[in-house]
C-alpha cells in the first residue's frame, strides 16, 4: 500500500492510498490520514461524475504522509561514517561496530516535498542527507531484532537536512547534532508498506535487508547513488537498540542515516567545495519509494 496526504486549495487536508493491505492503525492523531471521506464532504468545489471525485491537480499541494509522533535518525552506513570522519581528519571510529547509534531531531520540523523556507542562518554550509525512514507501527519495548521487522508500519524517502558549520562547532562539545540539525527533515513523498516490497527483501538473523536503489539530483545533476542493502545494522538492529528498556510508539519515525555519497560532506572530499544554495532544486530517489523533491526558499 501506497499512503500520500494533500492539502486541496481551501486548505482541507485529506489522504489517498492505493494497492492491497491493511490500512494501518496509527491511533488517534493520525486519523486525518485514513478519514477521507469526512474530509472531502467539506470540499464544495470539485467535480462529481459517476461516483467519482475529480480535483485540479494544480491545486493539490502534497504534504508529508503523516507527522512524525517523535523522530530519531541513525548512523548506519559505514562508508558514510568513515567518508565523513576522514573528511574531518578523524579515524574510524571502532564502537561504530559494537551498536547502532542514533540522536533525536525535531518532529516539528518535518515537512514534506516542494519549497521549503530555510533560515540564512543555516546557509553557510547547508547540506542535505539521502536516508531512507521507517514507521513505527505498534506499541513494543526491548524487541529482539529478530521479531522488529513487524514493527515496521512503512518506509519512506528522509532528507535530514543540516548545517554543517553549526553542527561541527556545537559538536567539539562532546554534545549534539542539536542546532545543526533541528531546523528542516522532509520525508515523503509517500508511505511504502512493507507488503509492497517484498520481492525485495533478503532477511537475515539481523532482520531483513532491502534492496532499494538510491541516488540524489542536485539541479537535475545526478551526484549520489548507493543501495539501502548495504546498511551495516538492519532496521531490525536498530529497533531493538531503540527500544532497550524504552516504549516505542506507533508514529515514532526513525532514519536510516546517510547513504554512501549521500552528502556533500563526503563529496567535499574528492570534489569542489559545493552546498546547497537559494532555489537549488533536490530530488531524492529510492527505487519504490518515489521521489522526495524539495526546493530552497
Amino acid at each position: 500500500m501506497k499512503i500520500a496526504k494533500y492539502k486541496y486549495k481551501d486548505n482541507v487536508s485529506f489522504g489517498h492510498y492505493a494497492g492491497s493491505g491493511k490500512i494501518i492503525d496509527l491511533g488517534s492523531s493520525f486519523i486525518d490520514i485514513f478519514d477521507l471521506l469526512e474530509n472531502i464532504k467539506k470540499v464544495d468545489t470539485f467535480l462529481k461524475s459517476d461516483n467519482l471525485l475529480i480535483l485540479d491537480i494544480n491545486s493539490l499541494e502534497l504534504l508529508p504522509p503523516l507527522k512524525p509522533r517523535s523522530l530519531r535518525d541513525a548512523y548506519a552506513f559505514r562508508q558514510h561514517v568513515e567518508t565523513s570522519r576522514k573528511n574531518r581528519g578523524l579515524e574510524m571510529i571502532k564502537e561504530f561496530d559494537d551498536f547502532p547509534v542514533y540522536y533525536y531531531s525535531n518532529a516539528d520540523a518535518v515537512m514534506g516535498p516542494g519549497n521549503i523556507n530555510i533560515d540564512n542562518v543555516f546557509m553557510n554550509k547547508l547540506d542535505f542527507e539521502l536516508e531512507v525512514a521507517i514507521l513505527i507501527g505498534k506499541e513494543g519495548i526491548n524487541i529482539d531484532c529478530k521479531e522488529a521487522d513487524n514493527y515496521i508500519a512503512g518506509f519512506m524517502i528522509m532528507n535530514d537536512f543540516s548545517a554543517r558549520d553549526l553542527q561541527m562547532a556545537e559538536m567539539k562539545l562532546n554534545l549534539g547534532p542539536a542546532k545543526g540539525k533541528d531546523f528542516a527533515t522532509t520525508i515523503g513523498p509517500f508511505l511504502v508498506t512493507p507488503d509492497e516490497l517484498k520481492n525485495q527483501i533478503t532477511p537475515t538473523e539481523s532482520g531483513n535487508k532491502l534492496s532499494l536503489k538510491m541516488e540524489c539530483f542536485i539541479n537535475s545533476k545526478k551526484i549520489s547513488e548507493d543501495n539501502l542493502i548495504n546498511l551495516s545494522w538492519t532496521f531490525s538492529q536498530i529497533i531493538e537498540r531503540v527500544s532497550m528498556g524504552t516504549r516505542i510508539f506507533p508514529g515514532d519515525v526513525i532514519g536510516s542515516g546517510t547513504c554512501a555519497t549521500g552528502c556533500f560532506l563526503e563529496l567535499n572530499q574528492t570534489n569542489e567545495t559545493q552546498w546547497l544554495k537559494k532555489e537549488d532544486i533536490i530530488e531524492l530517489k529510492v527505487e519504490s519509494l518515489g521521489t522526495l523533491k524539495n526546493t530552497i526558499k
